[in-house]
C-alpha cells in the first residue's frame, strides 16, 4: 500500500512536471546588459518583457506560456557568437531574436546562416547584413540606407542645402550611415565638404569639429551613439558652431538620454527615426503609455522594435506546420502583419533579401521634447526652421 502511494505520488509529480516543461516556451535573447551599448540593452529587455507579459495575458502561444531569459554579450561580437552557438546547440531553441549593435548582429547571423535557423534583427543597421545570400536572417527594422529617407525629403523640401558635413563614429553602423548619407547628398546636388570619422567614445571632438566649422557647411550630419551625440552637441554648442541644420542619423539622437546629456544644446536637432509614440500604429501608444509609467521615460524605436518582434515571433509559430528551424522560416518569410511599429513583412527587393521596408520619420527637439515634424502627415508640432544662432537662444 504504502509502495503503491509513494508510485502514485512520483507518477503525479511527473506527469505535472511534464505539464510545466511542455506548457511553457522559452526564449533565451541576447543583448549588451553591460558595457558602453547597455542603455539600448536596457531598453530593449524592458520591451521584450512587456511584450511577452501582454501575450502570456492573452493565453501564450498555442497555448505555452513565453519564458524570457537573456544573456548578456557586453556589446562584444565574439560574446554574441558564442552565446548564438550556446542557445542553439544546447538550448535548441529553434528561433533566435536580439541584440543592439550591427557588430554583433552578424556574428549571430553567421552562426545562424551556418545552422540553418531563424533569426529576427530588431535594431541593427548595417546595410550588409540582410545583403548577399543569407536565407535564414530577416531584418524588422530598415537598413541603413533607408533610415534617412524622410529626413532627406525634410532637407530637400525644407532646408534646400547647397553643402553637409558629415561627423560619424567608427563602426559599421557609422560607417554605413555617413556612406549612405554621402551617396544621398551627391544624388541631391548637396556639396559634402567634410566627412569626419572618429573613435566611439571619443572625449573631445573640439579639433574635429573646428575643421568643420571651418568649411561651413549648411548641414553638420552626425552619425553617433547617445554619449557622443550628446557631446558632439555640447561641443558645437561651446565652439559657436552655426549650421542652417544640426542632424542625427537616430541612434543616440533618438533616446531621452540625448535631451538629459545634451541639454539646452539639443535643443532644435533633428533625427532620423523609425518610430515615435505618438503614430498611429495599433498598439503603439498602449506600449508607449506602459513603459513610461513603469520606467519614467517613453521608449525609443529600439525599444518598440523589440516589443514588436515577440509579435511577429508569435505569428509565425502560430502560422507554421512544425517548430522546426525551416518551418519557422516558411512562415516568417510569409509574414504580413502590422504592429505597434508599423507594418511588418519580409521582402526581396534592392539587393536585401528578407527585409522589411517601411516609412521612416523626423523628430524634432522643441522645448526639450521630441516632437514628430515630418512627414506632415504624422506631424505631432510645426517644424521650427531656420533654427535660431546660438547667441540668440534664451
Amino acid at each position: 500500500m504504502k509502495r503503491a502511494a509513494i508510485f502514485t505520488a512520483v507518477m503525479v509529480w511527473i506527469i505535472f512536471a511534464c505539464i510545466r516543461h511542455t506548457a511553457t516556451l522559452g526564449l533565451t535573447i541576447p543583448l549588451p546588459m553591460t558595457g558602453p551599448e547597455a542603455k539600448f540593452g536596457q531598453i530593449q529587455k524592458r520591451s521584450y518583457e512587456i511584450a511577452a507579459a501582454e501575450i502570456n495575458a492573452q493565453g501564450g502561444i498555442k497555448g505555452k506560456r513565453l519564458v524570457l531569459r537573456f544573456e548578456d554579450t557586453r556589446g562584444k561580437p565574439e560574446f554574441s557568437k558564442e552565446v548564438a552557438k550556446k542557445i542553439i546547440d544546447v538550448e535548441n531553441q529553434a528561433i533566435l531574436v536580439g541584440e543592439y549593435s550591427s557588430r554583433c548582429a552578424k556574428a549571430v547571423a553567421a552562426v545562424a546562416e551556418e545552422r540553418k535557423v531563424p533569426y529576427l534583427v530588431v535594431a541593427s543597421a548595417a546595410d550588409d547584413i540582410t545583403q548577399g545570400d543569407n536565407q535564414y536572417v530577416f531584418r524588422q527594422n530598415v537598413p541603413n540606407a533607408h533610415y534617412t529617407d524622410g529626413l532627406i525629403s525634410f532637407i530637400k523640401q525644407v532646408v534646400k542645402p547647397e553643402t553637409i558635413a558629415i561627423i560619424y563614429e567608427s563602426s559599421s553602423f557609422g560607417s554605413s550611415g555617413a556612406e549612405d548619407m554621402a551617396k544621398q547628398a551627391r544624388v541631391n546636388g548637396i556639396k559634402v565638404l567634410a566627412s569626419e570619422r572618429y573613435e566611439k567614445g571619443a572625449i573631445d571632438f573640439r579639433q574635429l569639429l573646428l575643421r568643420v566649422k571651418a568649411a561651413s557647411p549648411d548641414v553638420i550630419y552626425m552619425v553617433s551613439y547617445a554619449a557622443d551625440a550628446a557631446l558632439l552637441m555640447k561641443q558645437i554648442k561651446e565652439l559657436k558652431i552655426y549650421a542652417k541644420l544640426f542632424a542625427g542619423n537616430a541612434a543616440g539622437f533618438a533616446i531621452p538620454e540625448f535631451i538629459d546629456w545634451a541639454r539646452d544644446a539639443a535643443e532644435y536637432v533633428v533625427t532620423a527615426t523609425l518610430w515615435s509614440p505618438k503614430l498611429n500604429f495599433p498598439g503603439a501608444g498602449r506600449y508607449a503609455d506602459k513603459y513610461k509609467a513603469i520606467f519614467g521615460d517613453y521608449p525609443s524605436y529600439h525599444g518598440a522594435s523589440a516589443y514588436s518582434s515577440l509579435f511577429v515571433i508569435k505569428d509565425a509559430l502560430e502560422r507554421a506546420d512544425n517548430w522546426t528551424p525551416d518551418d519557422i522560416r516558411t512562415a516568417l518569410k510569409k509574414t504580413h502583419i502590422t504592429t505597434a511599429f508599423g507594418p511588418i513583412s519580409f521582402e526581396d527587393r534592392e539587393g536585401y533579401r528578407n527585409q522589411n521596408f517601411m516609412d521612416t520619420f523626423v523628430l524634432q527637439v522643441i522645448d526639450s521634447e521630441y516632437e514628430t515634424v515630418w512627414p506632415a502627415a504624422y506631424a505631432t508640432k510645426e517644424y521650427v526652421y531656420p533654427i535660431p544662432v546660438w547667441r540668440e537662444r534664451r
